[in-house]
């Protein structure tokens, strides 16, 4: 029912996530893109340790290297040699006798925590109140306007604050109206945790460091009225805070930490801004107006899905995720870089990206009709393409290879895994399809070809031609999707390819839309690459893995996803009908991650089994859990894996309105027997 008039705000306001108490793996977070505040039930970052993971305020801008950024170099590794058909090609996979050069690149640079901002807040017997001494909570995160609302009250006094993030700028505004404030038992303090990294232990790379206050500084700037700045400073690295008031007294209260007394009023407004240098600061009023027009704006252009008159008892719950996904996306990974997988929420792998999962993350921008978005993010592939391209080069390859585990500067991170994934390096030129799809002009093509090309000139590099078998084959030695498997025995895996062989053909595509001639070694590698393997009439994970169904069934079952995720033109519908049946009874789901149910469902979609993609899309496994407030969990110290959110719109959308060849594109991957009624709009179809 795509013609239908959808009500945005009321289908948005059905699903603001509300919260009476504390839950631990689900604080609320306000954010722009390219940064992001998260805050417990008090709008603020007050009682940090009783959530699961820290409160995050994190950008895309904010790093740190321990010592200096150029203190070790991958030439300081000890490099492992892999042979590759006769040649040996070098990756950073294993420490060898340089570990401590080892684990500083795989650590630096890291992301940082820019400062965490709470209230104090007194008994009035003068004592710190604690999380129990706050009552009657209630919290609701508007999506309509972006503006976090939190009440509580603390021995009977009311608490009212409002939480709100500058759309452009990474600015916080806090309105704060109690009772507390003329009776001096209610403040706010910032104070900056320490930013060196050196453990190896996930869990210690998490948490913050309030410790070591000597690794760091910060020091006044300015001060004058209601109005201050401070510069932080850590090694070479530095970034500015200003904070701006409407009353009080500014005054030090730590090595780090500085906190703000109201004064006789019972209204106070802040701004808090970041900024490497010189940060903007505004007033309250105008960071609300602000992200009121911005969301107001988000939720009523791009593409939109109301399942509102389905019977299926699932659809409520589909609706929710569909649209905290939304939201989710747009704040952590709708910035200027590749998100890494948690966002901006807490730093996992150090804050670096992953960029195989950059697809996951953002591939669905287009189809819900903000390809603006995913824009902002391709264009970093252009800035460290001489680093993809020193890359291939290093190894005797052609055109960019793009690395895996990356910072801002691109540079790969040592890894027993990444190094030797290869499926990230089709994404860029499907990304950049998906935007030319969307903005079907010569200028998108010329704005993105050089990505287009240099791509495709490693992928055709790559390649190795097998006389024996008259083929193009992939690997060894390398990695696939599902990274379960020993790189010196994976041999042609089934998903990579078929992506590299759609990938070389789309590349083809750009060079005859262009006008420009086209590498007569691409057309080459596309036709003959190898026939993705088969077994008992089912695809196996790579040719050289007869077990897939039996001992390596775990972790990603990526062989699917090269008739879903890709249009599959080489794939036997038959063959693949057995296989994601297969998968459906056998795997190991408890091992899966969150994007790997779109995957299925995509899969089950083009394979004409809608009921199958939608008991995909909801399975009830932990891996698939979405908490309260859109996250979806995956493991107590995994409480938020952004992937899951951008495949599960990128599902839905291809389910709604269908892709390329689809005979209809009327829900063409939702049952058709009257309980689902699937309402859309401004959707774009799937590739």
């Amino acid at each position: 029912m795509k013609t239908a008039k959808i009500d945005r705000k009321q289908l948005v306001e059905r699903h603001h996530p509300s919260v009476a108490k504390v839950d631990p793996l689900s604080p609320l977070s306000v954010g722009n893109g390219d940064f992001a505040f998260t805050a417990d039930i008090t709008g603020l970052q007050t009682f940090p340790t009783h959530y699961g993971v820290p409160l995050g305020t994190q950008s895309n801008w904010g790093w740190h290297s321990t010592g200096k950024s150029d203190r070790f170099s991958l030439d300081d590794l000890q490099m492992q040699t892999l042979d590759t058909y006769g040649r040996g090609v070098q990756y950073p996979l294993y420490p060898g006798n340089r570990g401590e050069v080892y684990h500083w690149l795989r650590q630096n640079p890291h992301r940082i925590q820019l400062g965490q901002l709470a209230f104090y807040l007194l008994k009035e017997n003068g004592e710190q109140a604690t999380i129990a001494d706050v009552r009657e909570v209630e919290q609701e995160l508007n999506l309509w306007e972006g503006c976090l609302y939190s009440h509580f009250k603390l021995e009977g006094q009311e608490v009212q604050v409002v939480t709100v993030c500058h759309p452009e700028k990474d600015e916080i505004g806090v309105k704060v109206t109690s009772p507390l404030i003329v009776r001096e038992q209610l403040g706010i303090v910032l104070r900056f945790p320490s930013p060196p990294l050196g453990s190896q232990k996930w869990k210690e790379t998490i948490d913050l460091n309030w410790n070591e206050c000597d690794r760091h500084q910060t020091v006044w700037i300015k001060r004058s009225g209601n109005a201050a700045s401070f510069k932080r400073i850590m090694d070479e690295d530095e970034y500015e805070v200003a904070w701006g008031w409407s009353e009080g007294r500014l005054v030090q209260t730590g090595a780090h930490e500085y906190t703000l007394n109201p004064g006789p009023c019972h209204e106070l407004t802040f701004t808090v801004s970041f900024a490497l240098r010189q940060p903007e600061l505004g007033c309250f009023h105008e960071v609300r107006e602000a992200s009121k027009r911005h969301w107001e704006c988000f939720w009523s252009t791009g593409g939109a899905v109301d399942f509102s008159m389905s019977s299926d008892r699932r659809a409520v719950e589909l609706e929710r995720r569909v649209i905290l996904s939304q939201y989710l996306t747009a704040i952590h990974c709708g910035g200027s870089l590749p998100p890494q997988e948690t966002g901006f929420m807490y730093s996992s792998w150090f804050g670096k990206f992953h960029l195989e999962m950059h697809w996951w993350h953002a591939a669905h921008f287009p189809l819900w009709g903000r390809g603006h978005i995913l824009e902002k993010s391709l264009q970093w592939y252009l800035s460290i393409l001489p680093v993809a391209k020193k890359l291939a080069a290093s190894q005797g390859y052609e055109g960019a290879r793009w690395p895996k585990m990356v910072g801002p500067n691109g540079r790969q991170s040592p890894s027993e895994i990444a190094p030797v994934l290869i499926w990230q390096q089709p994404h860029p030129i499907v990304l950049a399809e998906l935007c030319y799809q969307s903005n079907m002009k010569k200028e998108t093509l010329r704005r993105w070809k050089e990505l287009v090309f240099e791509t495709a000139e490693f992928m055709a590099s790559f390649a190795v031609w097998e006389q024996s078998q008259n083929r193009y084959v992939l690997g060894p030695p390398l990695i696939p999707a599902q990274e379960c498997h020993n790189p010196q025995e994976s041999k042609n895996p089934t998903f990579e390819l078929e992506y590299w062989a759609f990938g070389l053909e789309l590349a083809v595509k750009w060079k005859k839309r262009l006008g420009e001639a086209v590498p007569s070694e691409w057309i080459k590698v596309a036709k003959a690459i190898a026939h993705p393997p088969q077994r008992n009439g089912m695809y196996l994970a790579h040719e050289n893995c007869p077990l897939t169904f039996e001992k390596y069934n775990r972790d990603h079952p990526s062989m699917v996803g090269a008739f879903g995720m890709l249009p599959g033109e080489r794939i036997d519908l038959d063959v693949m009908k057995r296989t994601l049946s297969r998968v459906h009874r056998e795997w190991r789901w408890e091992t899966a991650w969150g994007w790997d149910f779109p995957m299925c469902a995509m899969t089950a979609a083009r394979l004409g089994e809608r009921q199958q993609a939608v008991d995909f899309l909801l399975m009830e496994t932990p891996k698939n859990t979405y908490l309260p407030n859109g996250h979806n969990y995956q493991g107590k110290h995994l409480t938020a894996y952004l992937p899951g959110n951008g495949g599960l719109l990128t599902a839905v959308a291809m389910m709604a309105s269908g892709w390329r060849g689809s005979t209809t594109d009327d829900a063409p991957g939702f049952p058709d027997d009257g309980s689902w009624v699937v309402q859309w709009e401004n959707l774009q179809p799937f590739l």
